[in-house]
């Protein structure tokens, strides 16, 4: 590892959705560097009160852990590098805990949430989803939710949108938009990668889209370098190195033991099983990447940028204080 190793910015992993999750775990991201990580707090299946008391129980524990820092506002991500520290804040991978109630953008932005999906695979109040037949774009409440999340500062995410819904998401944010965790369907073509369209109105928004090391969207359950690579390769050579970023999607769940496609099989088709068990790319396979984009010629300012520069920029550009 180079000895001014750059900040890393993960931008979406998964914890067991569970107040007995171990927030241990997080610890893997820490890096010479400086890291910080956006953890799942709630998807489909879940409503307010889960999350409300998912969060109740999680950042009191975070901000006791002297390993890391709750990340409230930008400056917290230094005090987390200069201390030695992982920082921490959360995602909602689905709209539905807000439920109608935009005041609760608010609510669930005080208490940690900087990203936030509109739609999980399937279609509900704000959009469609990415395994629906016909996905007709957000909806009216959807535009809304999107101009609330601007004003608010919570960073609007297509991932796992269906295309056209994140079409609209670029369309209607006036703030830089994200892919937290997708990769792209011209290298892959699997319903939950991104078209090239898609990317460059991501990047037209000044938005960043976000890799990710799940081996069924990178290949046939490919997690090799080589593959995260040549997905990071089209990306850059579609919308430039200042508009990619890289998100592991590392399921501490599967990890251990829990299965959450079995669990829900409403969310999910044969595109996420035709495989068997799906490979993640574990939070020290980013060291094996960073390194690949090294010895590929990457320059060192790409490579920063890409490893975290590109969505702290997105960061200050939208979270509020």
């Amino acid at each position: 590892m180079p000895l001014n190793s750059p900040f890393l910015w993960e931008q979406h992993c998964c914890l067991p959705l569970t107040p007995a999750a171990d927030l241990g775990e997080l610890d893997r991201y820490r890096r010479p560097g400086g890291s910080f990580v956006s953890v799942n707090a709630g998807y489909a299946p879940h409503g307010y009160d889960e999350v409300v008391a998912l969060l109740a129980d999680w950042r009191p524990r975070l901000d006791g852990d002297d390993r890391f820092v709750l990340t409230r506002g930008i400056g917290d991500l230094d005090a987390a590098r200069d201390t030695g520290r992982v920082a921490v804040a959360f995602d909602l991978e689905d709209s539905r805990p807000i439920d109608g109630r935009l005041d609760r953008v608010r609510e669930f932005y005080d208490l940690g949430v900087r990203t936030m999906l509109p739609t999980y695979n399937t279609r509900n109040a704000a959009g469609g989803g990415c395994l629906d037949a016909t996905d007709e774009g957000l909806t009216g409440y959807g535009r809304d939710l999107i101009r609330e999340m601007n004003a608010v500062g919570m960073v609007a995410d297509g991932s796992h949108c269906g295309a056209r819904t994140a079409l609209d998401v670029s369309a209607v944010s006036e703030k830089p938009m994200i892919y937290s965790h997708s990769c792209m369907r011209a290298v892959w073509d699997h319903p939950r990668n991104i078209t090239d369209e898609q990317a460059k109105a991501c990047a037209d928004t000044g938005g960043v889209i976000g890799i990710t090391g799940i081996g069924i969207f990178l290949g046939p359950n490919d997690t090799s370098v080589e593959a995260f690579v040549r997905h990071i390769d089209h990306a850059v050579e579609l919308v430039g190195p200042q508009h990619v970023g890289l998100s592991t999607d590392y399921s501490f769940d599967f990890a251990d033991g829990g299965d959450p496609i079995a669990d829900n099989p409403d969310l999910f088709d044969d595109w996420f099983t035709r495989w068997g068990p799906i490979d993640f790319t574990p939070p020290e396979g980013l060291f094996a990447v960073e390194q690949a984009l090294r010895d590929r010629g990457y320059p060192d300012d790409a490579v920063a940028a890409i490893l975290g520069g590109n969505f702290r920029r997105v960061a200050a550009q939208c979270w509020a204080g």
